[in-house]
């Protein structure tokens, strides 16, 4: 299953509606480098507000795919995150503290729109 990523402005949007497998999850971290490339986006927010289980593959998954995205020029935010995702992630040893998160999609993009003109 493949993972839509929209693209408004030099953003790219993408909200997380399936359950993620290991699969699902290397084919968004591909299709999200590739639409990076090919946009030139400067920022992408991933909303995910559907997720509620997350486990080490799919928690290391997403953080590459914010360093990723960083070394092609293309800030990340990460919105959305569920309680109990959060809480596995501390359970599993994985800090994210180097990535910028928000509570939803609005405040998200928000905070992209500051971070980049802040440049």
């Amino acid at each position: 299953m493949r993972i839509p990523i929209l693209k408004l402005q030099n953003y790219l949007l993408i909200s997380i509606q399936v359950d993620l497998d290991d699969e699902t999850a290397i084919h968004f971290q591909e299709d999200l480098l590739n639409q990076i490339y090919e946009s030139g986006a400067r920022g992408v927010v991933i909303d995910l507000t559907s997720v509620d289980i997350i486990d080490s593959f799919i928690a290391k998954v997403l953080g590459d795919v914010v360093t990723m995205s960083d070394l092609m020029g293309a800030k990340v935010v990460l919105t959305g995150i569920q309680p109990a995702v959060a809480m596995t992630l501390i359970d599993l040893g994985i800090h994210m503290q180097d990535v910028r998160t928000a509570l939803n999609l609005e405040q998200g993009l928000v905070k992209l729109r500051q971070d980049l003109e802040g440049e």
